[in-house]
């Protein structure tokens, strides 16, 4: 089975990076100078038949003027209630690893939930990742290490984590084995999108 999803997130992807460019009035020629992409590459990733790497989209995101972590989110009514059936998560692959976000994106609350499933040696990438809110992590499979402010906690499963999210972490799977595990931001501003922080700093795909 392909734990990490390489098309899962060509569908949404392309359709928010047409409707980001349009907004824009800009042309796939005129991105495709701006981003030094293919238009025919950008054309793919629009019509949902590729599926773009991080680096990639951070290079979109650039030539666009936003941020990346623009791409994975909507802007849907937000609800009190969200009920997501499982094959309905937004999911974000990258190397070794697949992230799914399990509904944050629509709940009214300063909450986001999120699904990690990381590969033997997957990690979130050089860049300790600081944000607003505390996080919450329980691992469900496997081994999880989890670096904070310099010290490293190893969860096996069924261990859990509780810590302020602005001291710096970083989190990788030091195991044989796949690793899963839940991650939960809660308690921040609400201007904020602490879950676009872990995005932004994922490794991109082989």
């Amino acid at each position: 089975m392909d734990i990490l999803g390489k098309n899962a997130l060509s569908a949404n992807v392309g359709q928010r990076l047409r409707m980001l460019r349009e907004e824009r009035n800009i042309s796939i020629r005129e991105l495709a100078r701006r981003s030094s992409l293919s238009a025919n590459a950008l054309s793919m990733i629009e019509r949902g038949l590729t599926s773009p790497s991080v680096s990639t989209l951070d290079r979109i995101a650039r030539a666009l003027g936003i941020p990346i972590t623009a791409f994975f989110r909507q802007e849907p009514e937000r609800r009190q209630v969200v009920f997501i059936k499982a094959n309905e998560y937004m999911r974000i692959p990258f190397m070794r690893g697949l992230l799914e976000s399990l509904g944050g994106e629509f709940f009214s609350g300063n909450m986001e939930a999120f699904l990690l499933t990381l590969e033997s040696g997957g990690n979130s990438g050089p860049s300790r990742i600081i944000h607003d809110g505390h996080e919450f992590v329980f691992c469900l499979r496997g081994t999880l290490e989890y670096e904070v402010a310099g010290e490293r906690h190893l969860l096996e499963t069924g261990d859990s984590l509780i810590f302020s999210a602005q001291m710096p972490h970083r989190w990788r799977n030091p195991g044989d084995v796949v690793a899963n595990a839940v991650i939960v931001i809660a308690c921040f501003e609400k201007t904020e999108l602490p879950g676009g922080y872990h995005v932004s700093s994922l490794p991109q795909q082989e």
